[in-house]
């Protein structure tokens, strides 16, 4: 029978090995023997058992003997790592498996054979093999051929904290991580629009057809012909709401039309107002959670967009013509001003506009770290620039709410005009607000960019799914 033995070798600082280590080293290999052939030779007894393993119920201290070996087999790949080294390591799970009990090994462990001090994880090997070097080195590595979020949830079951990456590996880790959780708040976003589920609610089957025709223009024609319609009225919402502010008597010559265009604009406002008042009723009664649907955010938007219309005929049909009306005026401008909010109405249709919501959603962080750059930046150009200009006659720099305006037009690189430097300084400092500027733009155009993109593939990526779906859901009604 053949034993692999693992000896260090302990020398002193002139490079000579020492004699009195050397003697007990052999005395200890010579026992360890004995004790392994007594172990072979009555495995049935407890006490061999017990003598075989280093796990022991009385004993506390991690530090046992240096011949004391594990054996991990790992999906089927055996690995020998001394108890030493794990316990080295006690906030991990090895190293946690070298400091306990046998009872609390099999917690940690799917299985183990305390005669041979194996144990057995059924995880992936090849992980593994990174998890391995980290003991014997210290050192984490990812390499780029690995999913870097499997690789996450292996090294968070051996107890191995991420901030333990090297940093050659950690850009490429944490940038794969954040696609992750832009995933997980993707699914958010696909659980708040989720399928709904009208089983046990009165008229199933009717309620299925106006939830599919509202909600899935790719189930059938109607739905396609549905949200064509939507759209359009939509488009026609905006126009209509555009031509409304010009006099097209005056600027198109149309005071001799037989019928009043302000007339027909107003017959096409109530026409579009009936359509999205009837779309989101229908929808309001088609679903189950009537909470939910009161939180989300496209409905919140369509509730907006029409309930301007509501407000300013209810007010000028209670006071019109009296001057509480004219009081008013303000209020009922501001609630036409939201019907603006009808344009937001295509993004229940186009996949591109509901990308930007969900980018705008997940940057908020990056959005805010740019508009604190850049209000730390405007303050202190403007108070420079006002320091250096205000002494002049002729200055267009009369107070500092007037150098912040000029910082943040020539920042965001608009450049009004209107106030501007005269004094050779004041120039370069203005070269220099400039440049900044365009500097702090374009720190998170990277990030914002990459969720984007990830946002709009996913999206694509649903949509050809449920496509998909639908289509073998047809022909299976079909067969």
């Amino acid at each position: 029978m053949h034993s692999d033995v693992h000896i260090g070798v302990h020398m002193d600082p002139c490079g000579h090995m020492d004699a009195d280590w050397l003697m007990s080293s052999t005395m200890s290999l010579t026992s360890s023997s004995v004790a392994g052939a007594e172990l072979y030779s009555d495995s049935s007894s407890t006490a061999s058992l017990d003598s075989s393993v280093f796990f022991s119920e009385t004993t506390t201290s991690c530090v046992r003997d240096p011949l004391d070996f594990f054996t991990i087999n790992v999906g089927g790949s055996r690995y020998v790592l001394s108890q030493e080294l794990l316990a080295s390591y006690p906030e991990t799970r090895l190293g946690k498996l070298a400091c306990c009990s046998r009872d609390s090994a099999l917690e940690l462990c799917d299985d183990a054979d305390f005669l041979e001090n194996e144990f057995f994880f059924d995880r992936n090997s090849q992980t593994f093999q990174y998890v391995m070097n980290y003991y014997r080195t210290g050192h984490l590595h990812v390499r780029e051929e690995l999913c870097e979020i499997s690789f996450l949830q292996e090294i968070e079951y051996w107890g191995i904290d991420e901030l333990r990456i090297n940093p050659c590996c950690r850009e490429r880790y944490y940038r794969r991580k954040e696609q992750k959780e832009t995933l997980d708040v993707q699914r958010e976003f696909e659980a708040d629009d989720g399928d709904e589920d009208f089983v046990g609610a009165a008229c199933p089957a009717l309620r299925r057809r106006l939830w599919d025709l509202l909600e899935k223009p790719d189930s059938s024609r109607a739905a396609r012909t549905f949200g064509s319609l939507s759209i359009f009225f939509v488009v026609v919402s905006v126009i209509n709401m555009v031509l409304i502010s010009l006099d097209l008597g005056e600027d198109f010559g149309m005071s001799d039309v037989g019928f009043g265009a302000p007339v027909l604009f107003d017959a096409l406002e109530y026409v579009c107002v009936v359509w999205f008042t009837g779309e989101l009723t229908l929808r309001f009664l088609c679903v189950r959670d009537k909470c939910r649907f009161s939180r989300s955010i496209p409905n919140v938007i369509d509730l907006l967009a029409i309930l301007p219309f509501y407000v300013t005929l209810a007010v000028e049909s209670l006071h019109g013509g009296t001057t509480e009306l004219e009081n008013m005026g303000r209020v009922v401008q501001v609630l036409r001003l939201l019907r603006s909010l009808r344009m937001l109405k295509l993004g229940r249709h186009l996949t591109g506009l509901k990308s930007l919501g969900m980018t705008i959603a997940q940057c908020y962080e990056e959005v805010g770290l740019l508009l604190l750059f850049l209000g730390v930046s405007i303050s202190i150009f403007a108070m420079v620039v006002f320091a250096l200009e205000h002494d002049i006659p002729t200055t267009t720099f009369t107070s500092v709410p007037a150098a912040w305006w000029w910082a943040t037009t020539s920042m965001t690189t608009v450049g009004y005009g209107d106030i501007r430097p005269d004094t050779a300084v004041g120039k370069v400092l203005a070269f220099l607000c400039i440049l900044s500027g365009i500097l702090i733009l374009a720190l998170p155009i990277a990030i914002i960019n990459d969720r984007f993109s990830t946002c709009y593939f996913t999206l694509k990526m649903k949509e050809a799914a449920m496509r998909h779906g639908e289509m073998l859901k047809r022909l299976a009604r079909g067969s």
